[in-house]
């Protein structure tokens, strides 16, 4: 969020009111709901590549075979 630094008071409410014209109060719960969704969605794939454990192939060596 490099921006919210970069962006005055002035410059967020221009960017509301123009976010309220193009969709209007009715759509901007829906839209935000969306938005919502689709964090979730991208936490829960992000968490989940983390917690699965890579497979042992038949072709790597074993802890004994590589001690020896």
């Amino acid at each position: 969020m490099i921006l919210l630094g970069i962006l005055g008071g002035q410059e967020i409410i221009l960017i509301i009111i123009a976010i309220l014209i193009l969709f209007g109060g009715k759509k901007i719960p829906e839209l935000m709901r969306g938005i919502g969704k689709g964090i979730n969605e991208f936490t829960k794939a992000k968490d989940g590549i983390y917690d699965e454990k890579p497979e042992k192939h038949d072709n790597e060596p074993t802890e004994k075979e590589i001690k020896k």
